[in-house]
C-alpha cells in the first residue's frame, strides 16, 4: 500500500476552512435551538391547552425524525412546497435547529419539572406574577440543572453537522470527501477527518465531564 500523508498538509487550508464551518454551523444551531427549546418548554408547561398541544406535537414530530431526513426534506421538499429557496448552509441550519430545539425543549422541561414543588407558589405569594416567578426563580435554577445536558447535546450536534455534507455544505466532512475524490487518497483523508473531529471533540467532551461534576445536582 502506497500512502502519501503529504496530501493532508497540502490541503490543510481547505480542511481548516471546513472545520471552521463545522464550528460556525454548530454555534448557529445552538443560538437558534436554545431559545427555541425554552419557548417550546414554556408552551408545553403552560395552562393553555392549545399552546401545550402545539408544543407537544412539534417536539414529538421533530424529535423522532432522523436528522438526515430533515436535511433532505428542507433541501428538496421545502423549496417545492413553499416556493422558498435557501442556501445549503441555511437549509442545514433549519434542519438541525428543528431537531435540536425539540430535544432542548424536553431537556428544559425536565429541568423545570425537577425543581421542588411550591417554589412557583412561594414566589407568587411574594407578589411576583407567574411570568416573573418563572423568569427570576424557576428558569435560573432549571438552567443550572440542564447545563450539563446541553453540553452533551452540543458534543452530539458537533458531530451531527457532518450530515449536511449530503447537500454540499462545505463543512469538514464534505471538504474531506471532496479532497478524497480529487486525490484518490481515501485512507489519508478519512484518517485526517477522523483526527480533526477527535482533536476538536475531545476537549468538548472533557468540558462536558467538568460541567457534570461542577453543576450536577444531587437531591
Amino acid at each position: 500500500m502506497n500512502l502519501d500523508w503529504s496530501v493532508v498538509w497540502q490541503y490543510r487550508g481547505a480542511l481548516a476552512e471546513g472545520a471552521l464551518m463545522t464550528v460556525v454551523l454548530s454555534l448557529a444551531t445552538m443560538v437558534v435551538a436554545i431559545p427555541g427549546g425554552i419557548l417550546l418548554a414554556l408552551m408545553r408547561l403552560s395552562r393553555s391547552r392549545i399552546a401545550s398541544t402545539a408544543s407537544a406535537c412539534f417536539v414529538e414530530f421533530f424529535r423522532n425524525l432522523p436528522i438526515l431526513l430533515l436535511v433532505y426534506w428542507a433541501y428538496y421538499v421545502m423549496p417545492v412546497a413553499l416556493d422558498l429557496r435557501l442556501s445549503g448552509f441555511v437549509t442545514g441550519l433549519v434542519a438541525l435547529s428543528l431537531n435540536v430545539s425539540a430535544y432542548n425543549a424536553e431537556t428544559f422541561r425536565a429541568g423545570i419539572g425537577s425543581l421542588r414543588k411550591g417554589q412557583m407558589e412561594a414566589a407568587m405569594a411574594l407578589g411576583m406574577s407567574r411570568w416573573q416567578a418563572m423568569r427570576e426563580v424557576i428558569l435560573p435554577q432549571a438552567s443550572r440543572r440542564v447545563l450539563p445536558v446541553l453540553a452533551s447535546t452540543w458534543v452530539s450536534l458537533f458531530k451531527d453537522t457532518s450530515l449536511v455534507s449530503v447537500i454540499a455544505v462545505g463543512e469538514l466532512a464534505y471538504t474531506a470527501m471532496r479532497i478524497r475524490s480529487q486525490t484518490f487518497r481515501v485512507l489519508e483523508m478519512l484518517t485526517a477527518m477522523a483526527a480533526i473531529y477527535w482533536a476538536l471533540g475531545y476537549p468538548q467532551a472533557k468540558l462536558t465531564d467538568w460541567l457534570n461534576r461542577r453543576f450536577g445536582v444531587t437531591e
